[in-house]
Parts: structure tokens; C-alpha cells; sequence
């Protein structure tokens, strides 16, 4: 009896078929919308989860709560300790700051608001330059000391933001979450910063991006420049096309070199950057940008774990684009 159903279990095995469901959450968080997709055989994770993760992150890293510890740090004369999401968020902005020596940099907050961002209800006025050569005076990362779990000011006019960085973390932090509970199919989107992770189920496909033209209209439907597949990373974009005001007749963006002091102005309309992390690529696409093309290419192309695609004028003010030979792998081979 056992030789027979040995046999029959040889003919007709069981059914290794997996059945795939997609899953798919969308909600609002950090002043914008967010959406994870994920596939699997059942839901183990739910808006609820994603929305306890985000209020965590907000006490620890949101410049628009005042009770949250980066408030608490900017508004202290010395320290503030440091929960898990800020030590990890401010020690990647140290290393980042280093390595494109102080482009980006996330003390710009006293800069922004002399520049009319950052704070609801001012009137966006352009400052003199006596105003920005005294706020320059207090700005820079390395003012900032870690000593333990604690983060002190070298500088006690010192008030940091980390928007420039702090959403892609928080992609991270849900990538996470759901690798936690074994997903290993996934994308996490927070206002156009991605992470992605294996493929659509059960085509087996690989999941497409969007990066969005820049000369999109808010009256017209949304165009974009390049579809991408990435099998496993995250993409950021950064840009001054979109956060802007006008100030008799000049186009005021909101993307600050912090070594001049005044908005980024060169030949560069957006940075869209791949990296393992949404972290560091968020990071990376700012200070890219400030770099302006030539100097953001050869930047790039030196950095293994890096890849980046960039739309910018050349010198007839004619709009092109141009990448890395590692981001062109992942362009749709239909689209150039």
C-alpha cells in the first residue's frame, strides 16, 4: 500500500500553484500622498500599520509639529536625544554632506524661511544680501556634533530640516516594514519617492515608473519623459519646475545652494537619481542638482551605487535629456 501511493503521489503531485493577490493602500502623510503596493498570497499589512509608522517618524523628524524632537532640537540652546529615526536620518545627512562637500546640507531651515519657504502665511519676499551673508554665518552640517545618542549645536543659531532627505527615509522604513513581514514583492511611493522590490504577480513583469515631464501643466493631464523598470532600488526626483513663486517678474525656486545662499540657477531642470535606497538617492538628487550637469555627470559616473538621469537646456535653452550608462539599462527600450 505504501509502494502504490508512493507511485500516485509521483503521477499526480499536489498542486504547487500559488495564488497571488495584489494589494494596494493610499492615504496622505508628510504633507503629500503616499501609496504601497505589494503582492502576496494574504494582507498582512494594513493603512492603520503604514499610518502608525508615519506618525512615529513625524515626532521624530516633522518641522511642522513643535513637540516633535527636531522642533525640540531647533528650538534648545545645546542638545536634544535622538530616537532611532533621527540618529539614522542625521548621521546619513553627515556622511552625505561630506561627500559633496556641503551641497547638500540639512541646516539650510534659517536660509528657506529668508527666502519666504517653510513657513505658512509669509508673503515669499527675496532677501537682501546682507540678510543672507547673516544667516550663512550660521549654516552648515558640521556644526552638528553626535555624541552618543545626543545631537549637539556647535553653533546655537543652528536649526536644521531634513524635508530634502526625510521622505525617502520614510520609504525605507516601510520597505522595511513589509520585508518584515516576508513581502517580497513590492513598491512604496511617498510624494514620488520610490523603493521597489521583485516583480508583478503572477506575470512575473517588472514593475514600471513614470518620471514625470517637466513641462507638465496643472490644466493638463500628466506626460512623462521616460518610463523605467528597476528588478530592486528606489528612484528619486528632484526639480525646480513645480515649488516656485514669483517676485517682480524672476522665478524664485525653492532648491537653495547652500554655499551661495541664493536658489540653484544653472542648466538643470530635474535629477532623477536610482541608488539602493530611497535614502540616498534623496539625499543625492538635491545636491545634484545644485552641481548643475557636467559636474553632477561626472559626479555620478564615479560612484559604483549610484546612477542618474537628468533633463536640462542646453545653451539655446532647448530641453534635453541625457543619463548614466547603468539608468539607460533600465529605460523602456521603446522610449529612445
Amino acid at each position: 500500500m505504501i509502494f502504490i501511493n508512493l507511485i500516485i503521489a509521483l503521477l499526480f503531485p499536489p498542486s504547487s500553484q500559488v495564488v497571488w493577490n495584489k494589494y494596494q493602500i493610499n492615504g496622505f502623510t508628510q504633507g503629500t500622498t503616499y501609496s504601497v503596493t505589494y503582492y502576496a498570497q494574504e494582507s498582512s499589512v494594513n493603512e492603520s500599520q503604514l499610518d502608525s509608522i508615519f506618525n512615529r517618524i513625524d515626532a521624530s523628524l516633522s518641522i511642522y509639529d513643535q513637540q516633535s524632537l527636531i522642533s525640540q532640537f531647533n528650538n534648545s540652546n545645546d542638545c536634544v536625544l535622538m530616537d532611532s529615526h533621527f540618529k539614522n536620518v542625521i548621521q546619513r545627512s553627515q556622511e552625505i554632506y561630506q561627500d559633496t562637500d556641503g551641497l547638500f546640507d540639512i541646516t539650510v531651515l534659517p536660509l528657506m524661511e529668508a527666502w519666504g519657504f517653510g513657513k505658512k502665511g509669509i508673503v515669499p519676499t527675496e532677501p537682501n544680501v546682507e540678510l543672507i551673508k547673516e544667516v550663512q554665518q550660521n549654516i552648515g552640517t558640521n556644526l552638528l556634533k553626535i555624541k552618543g545618542n545626543s545631537l549637539w549645536k556647535k553653533n546655537l543659531k543652528i536649526r536644521i530640516d531634513v524635508n530634502g532627505i526625510a521622505q525617502g527615509y520614510s520609504v525605507d522604513v516601510v520597505a522595511d516594514f513589509l520585508e518584515q513581514k516576508k513581502i517580497v514583492n513590492y513598491l512604496v511611493e511617498i510624494g514620488g519617492e520610490i523603493r521597489i522590490k521583485g516583480k508583478r504577480q503572477p506575470s512575473g513583469e517588472l514593475m514600471k515608473i513614470g518620471i514625470e515631464s517637466p513641462t507638465n501643466h496643472e490644466h493638463l493631464p500628466k506626460s512623462y519623459q521616460k518610463i523605467v523598470s528597476i528588478p530592486e532600488g528606489a528612484i528619486t526626483t528632484s526639480g525646480n519646475y513645480q515649488k516656485f513663486y514669483e517676485n517682480k517678474g524672476k522665478k524664485i525656486a525653492h532648491l537653495m545652494n547652500p554655499k551661495t545662499g541664493y536658489p540653484i540657477q544653472n542648466d538643470l531642470i530635474s535629477v532623477t537619481v536610482f541608488a539602493p535606497d530611497a535614502i540616498t538617492a534623496d539625499g543625492y538628487d538635491n545636491a545634484l542638482m545644485a552641481m548643475g550637469l557636467k559636474k553632477a555627470f561626472q559626479f555620478v559616473s564615479k560612484r559604483k551605487k549610484l546612477e542618474s538621469y537628468f533633463i536640462y537646456k542646453d545653451e539655446n535653452g532647448v530641453v534635453k535629456d541625457t543619463a548614466t550608462t547603468g539608468f539607460y539599462s533600465f529605460i523602456d527600450k521603446n522610449e529612445y
